[in-house]
């Protein structure tokens, strides 16, 4: 029953891509379309939508029950399905690994997953191209999936680079929109970057270890860490450069500073993508990565204070340009950045189940914050820009309810789904008592702060106020249909007692039970302690966070509601710090400077000089132009003339009775 899970959203995804096929080839010859189809929905549009909900429905359904089996039962299972790979002594299986961290991910990728397809159904329905749009969504879920059940890296690389295929596929939907099709360009490209170092990584694993089986890895780790590498006449850990490599994959997948430019931009495709990729796909790939990998991350204490370090300066910087984006689905891509810093922090002081924690919380907040950011952006007639908006919470009370929701839940107000999760990993941090957790810990304190402010700040602007938008589009303000206010409300659900209720689990409550919940699935070397002295930190570390979170939304409402002049006024005093934010950091002008103008430099040089002018010069065109010119020259010589054929006659004899006197002089 198990495989169902996985192979489920594939079958549907196949489905629902036959009847794209089927549509463009009779749409192409001209054929009628369902007279049904002028009306809105037809016939093949409906059998897609309803065969791809039903796929993904059916493995949440199912994913509960291993949920319940393997996680609170204790009982893991691998699905042996067939061989994949066997050359030599190589040999790699296609197994389906169903532990407590497997069936974590599947109630977040299935639960989530569901939703955003049921949405998807009222959301797009003015898209003429539905089938094609359900048929990448199915197909997303099963590459996570896939990755997520993986039993060994190749499975999991194949994962992994599903995931890649469907966000470009995704982002890119609408294709005939440049701006789309860069980003899902840009996306494909630096995901590409990240994917090299993961590629690498893996091929060191299978040098070490000779496998590629989680199994065997694990069970060799504490044996391989202590063997070096030589390079450039230094020894090196080969442990840390393995990780180190791997991490690098996870900063793609994850968009950790550095590598995250793409994320933002991926805001170009429909809004459910965008709560796929940000709550339960994609990005959270790399953080279950690192989880999984837990047994040789462990032993690699370097790559340990990278991560730690690289997660919380991501925290802090996706933070600070959250707080001055204007378009609503950015602000909350930006949030998406910010919260990922959390969980690889947490993973960095070695509290990998305080990260998936809030990875699992995310998932149910940020789909709800996405979805509702669609409610509002379908109401407004497409509009996304905040600074047209204002004055719809009337209208659009339930939107407007649920998105309230979200916000509390990301800002940590006590009792929902984020305060229970990003208050575990924020004192995971400073109980680790070491310099790069007490980092991560400020700077996951003023995260917080920001995370607080540019939430209300959303809310303020999005729902209060006067309304900023034209009469035209204020008339059509109005609710959205059941079809996408019910998936609200589920994970409405989600955000208010995930954490409440999952907190013992993940080590919220005794560390004895987290340990038997997790069954051996994450694990935790000696001297690692952090998640367990988490409960033992002074009284002001548990309180920062709510201090944090009650000092963001009062700045948020002074700015916002109470002196709506004072942004316009602070941004005019501090105009270079306020520029700086607004175009994040530079980063994209940076690489545009480092990367971009280079290669294309370089490209134009090798087309030019060295295909165009050396290649074809010399080699095909100067061949042929040097025969061209021969010929041309011989050919002059056939004038038609008799007397020009007898004078060089005449040449040609004076020639040789000379050359013959020379020769018997």
């Amino acid at each position: 029953m198990y495989p169902l899970i996985v192979f489920l959203p594939l079958i549907a995804a196949t489905i629902a891509g036959i009847i794209t096929l089927a549509g463009a080839m009779s749409s192409a010859s001209g054929a009628e379309h369902d007279s049904s189809h002028h009306h809105g929905v037809s016939t093949s549009d409906r059998i897609s939508q309803l065969i791809t909900v039903g796929g993904v429905v059916t493995a949440f359904i199912i994913s509960i029950f291993a949920f319940v089996d393997v996680a609170i039962g204790g009982n893991p299972v691998t699905v042996q399905l067939f061989t994949w790979i066997s050359s030599g002594n190589f040999t790699a299986e296609w197994a389906l690994r169903f532990d407590t961290l497997t069936c974590v991910m599947l109630i977040v990728v299935t639960g989530v997953s569901s939703m955003v397809h049921i949405y998807s159904i009222g959301y797009m329905s003015h898209d003429p191209d539905k089938p094609r749009f359900m048929a990448y969504l199915s197909l997303f879920t099963f590459a996570m999936l896939m990755l997520v059940t993986a039993d060994n890296l190749i499975q999991l690389f194949f994962g992994w680079e599903g995931v890649g295929l469907a966000s470009y596929l995704l982002i890119g939907f609408w294709y005939s929109k440049p701006s789309a099709s860069a980003a899902a360009i840009k996306a494909f490209v630096v995901n590409r970057v990240g994917d090299f170092g993961f590629a690498l990584g893996i091929f060191a694993v299978y040098v070490l270890f000779d496998s590629v089986q989680f199994d065997v890895i694990f069970g060799n780790a504490e044996e391989v860490a202590g063997t070096t590498l030589l390079f450039l006449g230094h020894e090196f850990s080969a442990l840390e450069i393995t990780c180190f490599l791997l991490f690098i994959g996870a900063m793609g997948k994850s968009a950790q500073l550095g590598l995250h430019t793409w994320l933002p931009d991926a805001m170009e495709g429909p809004t459910p993508v965008s709560a796929l990729i940000h709550a339960a796909t994609m990005v959270t790939a790399g953080v279950f990565m690192v989880a999984r990998l837990s047994p040789i991350f462990e032993y690699a204490e370097t790559t340990l204070a990278i991560i730690t370090v690289v997660g919380a300066s991501t925290a802090f910087f996706a933070a600070t340009i959250g707080c001055v984006q204007n378009d609503i689905k950015r602000v909350i891509a930006y949030s998406t950045c910010s919260q990922l810093g959390y969980m690889f922090f947490a993973c960095g002081v070695s509290a990998y189940s305080a990260g998936v924690f809030h990875l699992m919380t995310h998932g149910f907040f940020k789909a709800l914050l996405f979805l509702g950011a669609g409610s509002v952006i379908h109401a407004m007639s497409d509009e996304q820009d905040m600074r047209k908006m204002g004055g719809i919470y009337k209208m659009v009370p339930l939107t407007f309810a649920v998105m309230m929701v979200g916000t509390l839940a990301i800002t940590g107000f006590p009792g929902l789904a984020g305060f229970y999760s990003k208050d575990l990993v924020i004192e995971s941090a400073f109980a680790a008592h070491t310099a790069v957790g007490t980092y991560a810990f400020w700077a996951g304190i003023l995260a917080a702060l920001m995370t607080s402010f540019y939430s209300w700040r959303l809310i303020f602007m999005t729902f209060f106020g006067t309304p900023r938008a034209d009469e035209r589009t204020m008339a059509h303000v109005h609710e959205s249909p059941a079809v996408m206010t019910l998936p609200l409300l589920f994970l409405t659900i989600g955000a208010i007692f995930a954490g409440w209720y999952a907190k013992d689990w993940f080590g919220g409550g005794d560390y004895e039970e987290m340990l038997a919940f997790w069954n051996g699935a994450i694990f935790m070397a000696e001297g690692h302690q952090a998640l367990e002295h988490a409960h033992h930190v002074p009284g002001w570390v548990k309180l920062a966070p709510f201090v944090a979170m009650v000092s963001g939304f009062v700045i948020a409402l002074v700015m916002y509601k109470l002196v709506p002049s004072l942004p316009r006024q602070l941004a005019n005093t501090f105009n270079g710090l306020y520029r700086f934010a607004l175009n994040k950091w530079y980063f994209d002008e940076l690489y545009d400077k480092i990367f971009v103008k280079p290669a294309f430099y370089l490209g134009y040089g090798f087309w030019k000089s060295g295909d165009g002018a050396l290649i074809d010069g010399v080699g095909p065109d100067g061949v042929a132009a040097a025969c061209r010119n021969i010929a041309r020259r011989v050919s002059a010589l056939q004038s038609g003339f008799v007397y020009h054929y007898a004078f060089a006659m005449l040449i040609g004899i004076a020639a040789l009775v000379s050359y013959t006197i020379w020769k018997m002089g």
